[in-house]
């Protein structure tokens, strides 16, 4: 179960949450993204640090999508999809089901994880969803501050202070 968890830990903010090889530019358009995301979690109680990184290929928005995350040689590490009402994640250790993407997030990880709000985010804009605080260089929702200071470059950084201390950085193919 614990293995299980670290691999759904590294996996599904993934979902969002990519590095590896270089791969050939993908056209960027307002509900297609693609790029590379890396996750690190810091250590917090008897759990050690890990990190985890991978390609990624994002179609659609916060309501209704699909998301795979690929490994530097290729593999499909996983495959989430969703819609209104229904979330599911295959990877190698079969599917897993929830209402929505956080809902899945928390069923996996343990906590809910703003996985509607970083499709959102990765787009350069709030999530619609919740409160906002805007910042010189990005903005703050649901715990998180969004560093948008290279965005124009396609880089991303989003950090939540809160224990356990997860950083997600995302490197876009296109800059926006």
């Amino acid at each position: 179960m614990k293995r299980r968890r670290w691999l759904a830990a590294a996996l599904l903010p993934a979902v969002l949450l990519a590095a590896g090889c270089a791969q050939a530019p993908r056209a960027s358009t307002p509900e297609a993204l693609a790029g590379r995301l890396a996750v690190q979690v810091e250590a917090f109680n008897d759990s050690p640090a890990r990190s985890f990184s991978a390609a990624f290929e994002l179609q659609g928005t916060a309501e209704r999508g699909s998301l795979q995350l690929t490994s530097p040689l290729g593999t499909v590490l996983a495959r989430a999809r969703w819609l209104p009402g229904e979330a599911r994640l295959q990877t190698s250790q079969g599917e897993t089901l929830g209402a929505s993407l956080d809902a899945l997030s928390e069923r996996m990880l343990g906590e809910s994880m703003p996985l509607a709000a970083l499709i959102e985010w990765l787009h350069g804009r709030p999530w619609t969803g919740a409160p906002v605080q805007r910042l010189p260089d990005g903005f703050e929702q649901l715990g998180w501050r969004i560093d948008l200071s290279r965005f124009g470059e396609g880089v991303l950084v989003a950090q939540r202070p809160q224990l356990p201390v997860i950083g997600v950085r995302a490197r876009l193919d296109q800059a926006p």
